[in-house]
């Protein structure tokens, strides 16, 4: 009996000692990075009025963006493609001509969905009162697409550092035993910004539209265990 307790506790000994080792791995950082052309944006317009009285400024105001919304109807935007971000109505002082004033503004946020429209769209609004264009953010439909692709070219790339550091050793990697994603993001063409104003319009210019591409982009960390 005693003896067979003695063989018992060594057993038990020795498991303990075997979770205590640690499993010989490797763990690396991998990234993945797919560029695409974008083919939709969201333009932020907005419609600014200026004037010494409030309920003028802010009829006015009213007018215009009535006109924008009704035109962004007329040219196919659908209603769930557009929205108002912001309306505000403030009162300034003008210190040089030393009298207040009052400032109405509407923020209205539109998903563009065919590129090949964004010039018909732009004069269209700012004939419709549009005389601020806050910034232009391209985005793709495929944004999700993308991301699982990204993710993918993350995994390759981790694997390929892990067996680089592997062979300089003289082992293999075999299975991942952890995987930890850092986030996957986007990184958009710079956004574009501009006034409309009398003197671009009579001179008929027209900011170009410089598409660029879009960054996705997946980070991930994995360990893979190291083998002989």
């Amino acid at each position: 009996m005693k003896k067979f307790a003695i063989v018992l506790v060594m057993m038990i000994a020795g498991a303990a000692n075997a979770q205590q080792t640690p499993m010989p791995q490797v763990t690396v950082q991998g990234e993945g990075i797919i560029k695409v052309t974008p083919d939709m944006a969201t333009i932020t317009i907005g419609v600014n009025n200026e004037g010494n009285d409030a309920k003028e400024v802010k009829k006015e105001n009213d007018k215009a963006t009535d006109a924008v919304i009704k035109y962004l109807k007329k040219a196919g935007i659908d209603a769930k493609d557009y929205q108002t971000e912001r309306v505000y109505l403030n009162r300034n002082y003008d210190y040089d001509k030393k009298k207040y004033y009052y400032k109405a503004s509407q923020t209205i946020s539109v998903k563009l969905k065919d590129l090949s429209k964004y010039d018909d769209l732009i004069t269209g609004l700012t004939e419709a009162g549009v005389n601020n264009i806050q910034g232009v953010n391209f985005e793709s439909s495929k944004q999700k697409e993308y991301e699982a692709q990204a993710r993918r070219e993350a995994m390759l790339d981790a694997q390929k550092k892990a067996k680089e550091y592997a062979s300089a050793l003289g082992q293999g990697i075999g299975s991942a035993i952890m995987i930890n994603e850092s986030g996957s993001s986007y990184t958009p063409p710079m956004r574009m910004a501009m006034a409309m104003n009398a003197e671009m319009d009579s001179m008929g210019s027209r900011e170009t539209l410089a598409v660029g591409e879009i960054e996705v982009r997946a980070k991930v960390t994995v360990s893979f265990v190291l083998s002989n």
